[in-house]
């Protein structure tokens, strides 16, 4: 039986250092936003649609949707942003169950879905349990400014953008404290592991 483990978190919280951490221990890690960038490349059905929508100006020259000029069409229009979720959010779902497929086709003892929106985007059906790594609303606004150099203003526009983590504990079945050191939030991950009996050996 493989157990299909959703990972999240918020901007600046650590989730990719735990993802990272997963992947050293041999676990699978899908990860919906390289998904994501895979479902729009050339060629799959969700570029063909995107372009049938918002036409061939976004391209760049070689083909490829230019990310950026895309991104600021949908950033200043709901409606359209709108739009490409409906577009794209299915064909990452689709490629997500695929690899959760042959995950149990291969017997593997558990796989992660690393979801940054996983409770705002109601995917919570495509896994068994949730983490959620956690941290306090000063250390990620301090981490988030540092890392992406940005004004204190900024960070807090990006932060309030999405679901405050405080709502998120409710709503996880495990939840791992990041305001500490890398090795205090390894502990806590192998500690949660073990308890949903999976063995790390």
């Amino acid at each position: 039986m493989t157990l299909v483990i959703g990972l999240t978190g918020g901007i600046a919280s650590g989730k990719s250092t735990v993802s990272n951490m997963l992947k050293e221990m041999y676990v699978t890690v899908v990860d919906a936003d390289v998904e994501a960038r895979l479902a729009v490349e050339k060629g799959e059905p969700a570029y063909n649609k995107i372009i049938g929508e918002f036409g061939r100006e976004i391209l760049m020259e070689d083909g490829e949707i230019n990310r950026p000029k895309l991104g600021s069409i949908i950033f200043h229009q709901a409606e359209k942003r709108k739009l490409l979720n409906e577009i794209t959010h299915p064909e990452v779902r689709k490629r997500m169950k695929e690899q959760v497929e042959n995950a149990k086709k291969n017997n593997e003892e558990v796989v992660v879905l690393d979801i940054p929106l996983l409770f705002e985007s109601k995917l919570t059906n495509l896994v068994d349990k949730t983490i959620l790594v956690f941290v306090d609303h000063e250390t990620q606004l301090h981490r988030l400014i540092a890392r992406n150099n940005l004004s204190v203003e900024d960070a807090e526009a990006r932060i309030r953008s999405q679901m405050p983590l405080s709502d998120k504990v409710e709503l996880a079945d495990a939840v791992i404290n990041n305001n500490g050191s890398i090795a205090d939030l390894k502990k806590q991950l192998i500690e949660v592991l073990i308890k949903w009996g999976i063995n790390l050996e």
